[in-house]
């Protein structure tokens, strides 16, 4: 009798609650359901209504690939029992071109400013391959260099103008991740020869007052225990 008790107040709720809504025009309803782009681009349609007329109206979307065509068929299953087919063209692989330059090319502005192991590293970041689709290696660089007639690296020629992003941030006294933080912001002024190829930092950028105050920064924001981090003469173990 309780249970019978409760669903009756229950019914009883639900028929107040709909008795104070507003009433239907079922003809302008209607009308509407015949004419679903204007409640679709209506300004007043939100995404969240969009998605519940789509809820209400598609009952599923059967996809299927036509390889003759190279397009991707939708047949939608209506509510009402209706059937469309959509096609929608497939992106056609290589069709944006290769951004990557060519290893000879990026060897020949690379070269003189880096030794071969650098240039390994930077090539592979450019995505640049070998004749036979290999990553390059420092005996690869070396070989493609001699091939080429481009002298080796020497440290003892360079102008002392323009300096690694690694040393400057060792003269800087922060790690190669915050200076170049300071050369995305704008900072540290820094230079590339080819996008994906090294940082080169005027040596005189360093004595700016500029990047003073933004390494100062980066020691500022060190935890208290910086110091003991780099301490190394012991293991440190996780949770120790």
């Amino acid at each position: 009798m309780e249970r019978v008790a409760a669903l009756e107040r229950r019914i009883a709720e639900l028929s107040a609650q709909s008795a104070t809504r507003p009433k239907i025009d079922r003809a302008r309803l209607l009308q509407l359901a015949h004419d679903l782009p204007a409640v679709w681009n209506a300004p007043s349609t939100d995404t969240r209504t969009k998605q519940r007329l789509i809820h209400i109206l598609v009952q599923e979307i059967v996809c299927d690939l036509d390889e003759a065509t190279n397009e991707a068929v939708l047949l939608i299953h209506w509510t009402g029992g209706r059937h469309s087919e959509v096609r929608v063209p497939r992106v056609k692989t290589g069709r944006c071109p290769d951004m990557a330059p060519s290893a000879v090319g990026a060897l020949r502005k690379l070269a003189g400013h880096w030794p071969d192991r650098e240039l390994a590293v930077s090539l592979n970041r450019m995505r640049c391959k070998t004749g036979s689709g290999e990553t390059w290696t420092t005996f690869r660089v070396r070989e493609m260099r001699e091939r080429l007639g481009i002298p080796e690296y020497d440290p003892a020629k360079a102008d002392g103008e323009m300096i690694s992003l690694m040393k400057a941030a060792e003269r800087l006294g922060i790690c190669v991740g915050s200076a170049k933080s300071l050369v995305l912001k704008g900072i540290l002024p820094a230079k590339q020869i080819l996008p994906g190829s090294p940082w080169l930092v005027p040596v005189e950028a360093l004595a700016s007052e500029e990047v003073h105050i933004g390494v100062q920064r980066v020691i500022d924001r060190r935890p208290k225990v910086y110091v003991q981090y780099q301490y190394d003469k012991f293991i440190r173990l996780p949770g120790l």
